[in-house]
Protein backbone atom coordinates (compact mmCIF):
# COMPACT_ATOMS: atom_id res chain seq x y z
CA UNK A 1 0.00 0.00 0.00
CA UNK A 2 1.17 3.94 -0.75
CA UNK A 3 0.72 6.90 0.68
CA UNK A 4 -1.67 7.83 -1.66
CA UNK A 5 -4.05 4.82 -1.16
CA UNK A 6 -3.94 5.45 2.77
CA UNK A 7 -4.80 9.02 2.37
CA UNK A 8 -7.81 8.33 -0.41
CA UNK A 9 -9.22 5.55 2.35
CA UNK A 10 -9.41 8.00 4.87
CA UNK A 11 -10.32 10.73 3.17
CA UNK A 12 -13.23 9.00 1.89
CA UNK A 13 -13.52 7.73 5.85
CA UNK A 14 -13.45 10.83 7.22
CA UNK A 15 -15.20 12.79 4.48
CA UNK A 16 -12.76 15.52 4.42
CA UNK A 17 -13.97 17.19 1.29
CA UNK A 18 -17.45 18.24 3.76
CA UNK A 19 -14.69 20.31 5.63
CA UNK A 20 -12.53 22.00 2.73
CA UNK A 21 -14.01 25.57 3.12
CA UNK A 22 -14.36 25.56 7.09
CA UNK A 23 -10.96 24.17 8.49
CA UNK A 24 -7.80 26.64 8.52
CA UNK A 25 -6.02 23.40 7.82
CA UNK A 26 -5.84 21.50 4.94
CA UNK A 27 -6.86 18.00 5.60
CA UNK A 28 -5.23 15.35 3.79
CA UNK A 29 -1.93 14.21 2.49
CA UNK A 30 0.28 17.22 3.80
CA UNK A 31 3.78 16.70 2.65
CA UNK A 32 5.05 13.62 1.19
CA UNK A 33 4.71 11.83 -2.46
CA UNK A 34 1.82 9.59 -2.95
CA UNK A 35 3.61 7.08 -4.67
CA UNK A 36 5.62 6.58 -1.17
CA UNK A 37 5.30 2.99 -0.03
CA UNK A 38 4.08 2.50 3.40
CA UNK A 39 4.37 -0.46 5.92
CA UNK A 40 4.23 1.80 9.11
CA UNK A 41 1.97 4.15 10.37
CA UNK A 42 2.96 6.62 13.75
CA UNK A 43 -0.17 8.27 15.03
CA UNK A 44 -0.03 11.50 17.04
CA UNK A 45 -2.12 14.64 17.89
CA UNK A 46 0.48 17.02 16.50
CA UNK A 47 2.83 17.46 13.85
CA UNK A 48 5.99 18.89 15.99
CA UNK A 49 9.59 18.20 15.79
CA UNK A 50 9.59 15.64 18.94
CA UNK A 51 6.50 13.71 17.14
CA UNK A 52 8.35 13.69 13.95
CA UNK A 53 11.95 12.15 15.18
CA UNK A 54 10.17 10.14 17.29
CA UNK A 55 7.87 8.59 14.18
CA UNK A 56 11.49 8.30 12.22
CA UNK A 57 12.46 6.82 15.03
CA UNK A 58 9.96 3.99 15.61
CA UNK A 59 10.71 3.36 11.32
CA UNK A 60 7.75 4.91 10.19
CA UNK A 61 6.75 5.87 6.30
CA UNK A 62 4.07 7.63 7.08
CA UNK A 63 2.40 9.81 10.65
CA UNK A 64 -0.65 11.01 10.93
CA UNK A 65 -1.78 13.41 12.59
CA UNK A 66 -5.18 15.88 14.00
CA UNK A 67 -2.79 19.28 13.99
CA UNK A 68 -0.86 19.52 10.99
CA UNK A 69 1.98 22.04 9.86
CA UNK A 70 0.01 24.41 7.39
CA UNK A 71 -2.65 26.64 8.32
CA UNK A 72 -4.14 28.91 6.35
CA UNK A 73 -1.18 28.42 4.13
CA UNK A 74 2.39 28.45 4.34
CA UNK A 75 3.97 31.36 2.23
CA UNK A 76 7.99 30.60 3.69
CA UNK A 77 9.34 27.76 4.76
CA UNK A 78 12.28 29.25 7.39
CA UNK A 79 12.40 28.63 10.87
CA UNK A 80 9.66 26.91 12.37
CA UNK A 81 8.19 25.20 9.42
CA UNK A 82 11.64 24.26 7.65
CA UNK A 83 12.13 22.85 11.23
CA UNK A 84 9.35 20.62 11.04
CA UNK A 85 9.46 19.99 6.80
CA UNK A 86 12.82 19.19 6.71
CA UNK A 87 13.02 15.98 8.71
CA UNK A 88 9.80 14.89 7.19
CA UNK A 89 11.23 15.14 3.55
CA UNK A 90 14.96 14.33 4.76
CA UNK A 91 13.50 10.79 6.18
CA UNK A 92 11.00 9.76 3.67
CA UNK A 93 8.10 10.26 6.36
CA UNK A 94 5.12 11.47 4.70
CA UNK A 95 2.63 13.42 6.88
CA UNK A 96 -1.26 12.87 6.67
CA UNK A 97 -3.50 15.35 9.24
CA UNK A 98 -7.31 15.49 9.68
CA UNK A 99 -8.35 18.35 11.85
CA UNK A 100 -12.08 18.97 11.72
CA UNK A 101 -12.98 15.94 9.85
CA UNK A 102 -11.50 14.14 12.98
CA UNK A 103 -13.26 16.28 15.82
CA UNK A 104 -16.91 15.99 14.38
CA UNK A 105 -16.77 11.92 13.00
CA UNK A 106 -19.24 10.30 14.62
CA UNK A 107 -17.64 7.29 15.75
CA UNK A 108 -14.04 7.72 14.72
CA UNK A 109 -13.80 11.27 16.10
CA UNK A 110 -12.81 13.15 19.04
CA UNK A 111 -15.92 13.76 20.96
CA UNK A 112 -17.08 10.41 19.64
CA UNK A 113 -13.98 8.90 22.17
CA UNK A 114 -15.08 11.30 24.65
CA UNK A 115 -18.80 9.62 24.33
CA UNK A 116 -17.71 6.06 24.64
CA UNK A 117 -15.63 6.79 27.41
CA UNK A 118 -18.91 8.50 29.42
CA UNK A 119 -20.84 6.16 27.79
CA UNK A 120 -23.20 8.23 26.58
CA UNK A 121 -26.71 7.53 25.10
CA UNK A 122 -28.93 8.90 22.87
CA UNK A 123 -26.24 10.21 20.82
CA UNK A 124 -26.43 13.24 18.04
CA UNK A 125 -23.90 15.47 16.46
CA UNK A 126 -23.48 18.57 18.41
CA UNK A 127 -21.11 21.65 17.28
CA UNK A 128 -22.81 23.39 13.96
CA UNK A 129 -20.14 24.94 11.77
CA UNK A 130 -20.28 25.86 7.93
CA UNK A 131 -23.35 22.96 7.98
CA UNK A 132 -21.03 20.57 9.47
CA UNK A 133 -20.46 19.42 13.11
CA UNK A 134 -17.68 18.95 15.06
CA UNK A 135 -18.92 17.59 18.33
CA UNK A 136 -21.30 15.19 20.11
CA UNK A 137 -23.81 15.62 22.46
CA UNK A 138 -25.65 12.47 24.71
CA UNK A 139 -27.03 11.58 27.93
CA UNK A 140 -25.81 9.86 30.63
CA UNK A 141 -27.09 6.41 31.87
CA UNK A 142 -27.26 7.99 35.19
CA UNK A 143 -27.18 11.68 36.78
CA UNK A 144 -23.91 12.52 38.07
CA UNK A 145 -22.58 15.49 39.85
CA UNK A 146 -20.44 17.41 37.72
CA UNK A 147 -17.74 17.04 40.24
CA UNK A 148 -18.09 12.92 39.49
CA UNK A 149 -18.06 13.56 35.87
CA UNK A 150 -14.48 15.12 36.01
CA UNK A 151 -13.33 12.77 38.03
CA UNK A 152 -14.40 10.47 35.36
CA UNK A 153 -12.55 12.28 33.08
CA UNK A 154 -9.31 12.78 35.04
CA UNK A 155 -8.92 9.23 35.45
CA UNK A 156 -8.84 8.20 31.90
CA UNK A 157 -7.55 10.48 30.41
CA UNK A 158 -3.71 12.06 29.81
CA UNK A 159 -3.75 15.56 31.16
CA UNK A 160 -0.26 16.13 30.98
CA UNK A 161 -0.28 16.13 35.24
CA UNK A 162 -3.08 18.77 35.30
CA UNK A 163 -6.31 18.93 36.83
CA UNK A 164 -9.34 19.19 35.25
CA UNK A 165 -11.07 21.98 35.86
CA UNK A 166 -14.78 22.76 36.23
CA UNK A 167 -16.84 26.02 35.71
CA UNK A 168 -19.51 24.63 38.36
CA UNK A 169 -22.90 26.98 37.29
CA UNK A 170 -24.98 24.14 36.36
CA UNK A 171 -27.98 21.60 38.16
CA UNK A 172 -26.56 20.04 41.16
CA UNK A 173 -26.58 16.87 39.08
CA UNK A 174 -25.90 16.36 35.20
CA UNK A 175 -27.34 13.99 32.77
CA UNK A 176 -27.43 15.89 28.93
CA UNK A 177 -23.35 16.24 27.89
CA UNK A 178 -22.31 18.12 25.13
CA UNK A 179 -18.70 17.72 24.12
CA UNK A 180 -16.33 20.04 21.38
CA UNK A 181 -12.88 18.71 22.11
CA UNK A 182 -9.80 20.97 22.13
CA UNK A 183 -10.93 24.96 22.22
CA UNK A 184 -14.74 24.38 22.21
CA UNK A 185 -16.09 26.85 24.39
CA UNK A 186 -18.03 29.12 21.56
CA UNK A 187 -20.03 26.49 21.26
CA UNK A 188 -21.41 27.41 24.84
CA UNK A 189 -24.60 29.07 23.30
CA UNK A 190 -25.48 25.90 21.30
CA UNK A 191 -25.24 23.51 24.87
CA UNK A 192 -27.49 26.13 26.59
CA UNK A 193 -30.09 26.46 23.67
CA UNK A 194 -29.92 21.97 23.56
CA UNK A 195 -30.73 21.72 26.51
CA UNK A 196 -27.28 20.60 27.72
CA UNK A 197 -26.11 20.72 31.59
CA UNK A 198 -22.56 20.26 30.49
CA UNK A 199 -20.33 21.38 28.00
CA UNK A 200 -17.21 19.28 27.84
CA UNK A 201 -14.19 20.67 26.35
CA UNK A 202 -10.56 21.06 26.26
CA UNK A 203 -9.70 24.29 27.17
CA UNK A 204 -11.43 27.79 28.51
CA UNK A 205 -11.43 31.74 27.48
CA UNK A 206 -11.93 34.65 29.68
CA UNK A 207 -15.45 35.07 28.19
CA UNK A 208 -16.63 31.77 28.92
CA UNK A 209 -16.66 31.82 33.02
CA UNK A 210 -19.39 34.88 33.26
CA UNK A 211 -21.35 33.23 30.15
CA UNK A 212 -21.45 30.02 31.83
CA UNK A 213 -22.32 31.35 35.63
CA UNK A 214 -25.28 33.79 34.14
CA UNK A 215 -26.43 30.85 31.88
CA UNK A 216 -26.88 28.86 34.46
CA UNK A 217 -24.25 25.86 32.71
CA UNK A 218 -21.37 23.45 33.88
CA UNK A 219 -18.24 23.71 31.97
CA UNK A 220 -15.63 20.91 32.30
CA UNK A 221 -11.88 21.91 30.78
CA UNK A 222 -10.49 18.85 30.49
CA UNK A 223 -7.04 19.81 28.00
CA UNK A 224 -6.74 20.44 24.58
CA UNK A 225 -4.61 17.55 24.46
CA UNK A 226 -6.04 15.52 26.70
CA UNK A 227 -9.64 15.71 24.97
CA UNK A 228 -7.98 14.97 21.39
CA UNK A 229 -6.33 11.82 21.22
CA UNK A 230 -9.06 9.90 20.34
CA UNK A 231 -9.65 10.58 16.80
CA UNK A 232 -5.86 9.05 15.61
CA UNK A 233 -5.87 6.20 18.37
CA UNK A 234 -9.16 5.72 16.03
CA UNK A 235 -7.78 5.72 13.49
CA UNK A 236 -4.48 3.55 14.52
CA UNK A 237 -7.58 0.65 14.96
CA UNK A 238 -8.06 1.18 11.29
CA UNK A 239 -5.06 1.09 9.74
CA UNK A 240 -4.72 -2.08 11.94
CA UNK A 241 -7.48 -3.55 10.62
CA UNK A 242 -5.74 -2.90 7.22
CA UNK A 243 -2.77 -5.08 8.60
CA UNK A 244 -0.14 -1.97 8.57
CA UNK A 245 1.88 -1.43 11.63
CA UNK A 246 1.40 1.39 13.59
CA UNK A 247 3.07 3.34 16.31
CA UNK A 248 1.05 5.71 18.60
CA UNK A 249 3.12 8.66 19.46
CA UNK A 250 2.43 9.96 22.98
CA UNK A 251 3.33 13.80 23.83
CA UNK A 252 0.79 15.03 26.18
CA UNK A 253 1.60 19.43 26.08
CA UNK A 254 -0.51 19.39 29.52
CA UNK A 255 -2.57 22.28 28.25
Amino acid sequence: MNAGDIAARLDDRLDIEAYADIDASPNGLQVGPASQPVEHVAFAVDAAVETIDRADEAGADLLVTHHGIVWGGMERVTETNYRRVAPLIDNDLALYVAHLPLDGHQSLGNAAGVADLLGLDNRAPFGAMGGEYIGQRGTLSEPQTVSELAGSLEGNIDTGGQPVQVLDFGPSTVEDVAVVTGSGVDWLQEAVETDADVLITGEGKQKAFHEAREQGIHVILAGHYATETFGVQSLQTVAEDWELETTYIDCPTGL
